[in-house]
């Protein structure tokens, strides 16, 4: 009986062992099965050195020989580096941060490349922002951000080439200069507020002055313009007056015409002669004398009827 319990213990054991073997086979077979999701990358290694790179998918390796040395992060990745003290060419200490943009495209030499490639970056930049800054005054380097962030990203990608990695964008966070300068600054502000404060007024004033000035111009020349339409009607209308005035004397004339050879014609048709009519001349010209004129010019003919006259009364006389 011993010898039949000592035999099933030897079945147990072995039963036991072949399923710690099956369980051992099993997990190291499910450890050589790697699957390598989007975005991602496996840097493998053979006995200590480089073998291959996987990408996306299912992947086998032998095991005990091969080992994953690093898994990348093939995403865009961004970096926020703590505020560096830097000085500008003309002496001045300032605080600048910086945010560094970049992405592996290397699996292989940003495993080998640099030992800690962070790290590497963060000092890289606040180098480079140093000689960049170093450069530069106070003044330009508040207003030169894209020319500075252009280097910066030039630089740093140049220098992280042979680590794999592509800096895609740097970007100066905050630029902060001491106490005393912002103080400065903000008076400086101020004041060129101040002044285009000033400046506005000055050309609200202006052109309030100039419109003024064109309205009261505008109205002169309306002014001007009305007065002239009214000389214009003036006249018109003193032409007019004139021009009937004339014809009321033309016509008074033609009337006055017509009644003298109407008499004339009269005294023709009456058979008035010679002396007659020169006596009608000698009676118009007696009228005449009952005017204003001083001064009268009387024609020969009708002195000789005149002379004729006084010796007819003479004679009647005696």
């Amino acid at each position: 009986m011993s010898v039949d319990f000592l035999m099933g213990s030897i079945n147990v054991s072995a039963v036991i062992a072949v399923a710690i073997l099956a369980v051992l086979i099993l997990l190291i077979l499910s450890s050589c099965i790697k699957i390598v999701p989007q975005a991602r990358a496996v840097v493998l290694e053979r006995l200590g050195g480089y073998k291959t790179t996987w990408s996306v998918g299912l992947h086998l390796k032998a095991p005990f020989i091969d080992r994953v040395a690093k898994r990348v992060n093939l995403k865009e990745q961004v970096i926020d580096f703590k505020p560096q003290p830097v000085i500008t060419k003309d002496n001045v200490t300032m605080q600048i941060d910086t945010v560094v943009f970049f992405q592996i495209t290397d699996p292989k030499l940003y495993a080998y490349g640099v030992e800690n490639p962070l790290m590497a970056i963060e000092n890289l930049t606040a180098t480079t922002l140093r000689n960049i800054i170093g450069d530069l005054e106070l003044d330009q380097t508040l207003t030169s951000r894209e020319l500075i962030n252009t280097k910066m990203r030039t630089q740093l990608d140049v220098a992280t080439d042979p680590w794999g990695i592509k800096v895609n964008r740097v970007e100066l966070k905050n630029i902060i200069p001491p106490r005393e300068i912002q103080d400065s600054m903000e008076k400086q502000m101020k004041a060129e507020r101040e002044r285009r404060e000033k400046i506005l007024q000055a050309e609200g004033e202006k052109k309030s002055t100039i419109l003024v000035a064109e309205g009261k111009k505008e109205s002169a020349i309306l002014d001007a313009e009305a007065e002239k339409q009214a000389a214009i009607l003036r006249a018109e209308a003193k032409k007019e007056a004139t021009i009937r005035e004339a014809e009321g004397q033309a016509q008074a004339i033609i009337k006055v015409q017509e009644a003298t050879a109407d008499g004339i014609r009269l005294i023709k048709d009456a058979g008035a002669d010679n002396a007659v009519l020169q006596l009608k001349s000698l009676e118009a010209f007696a009228k005449a004398a009952d005017g204003q004129a001083t001064k009268i010019i009387i024609p020969s003919e009708i002195q000789g009827i005149a002379g004729g006259l006084k010796s007819l009364v003479e004679v009647v006389k005696d």
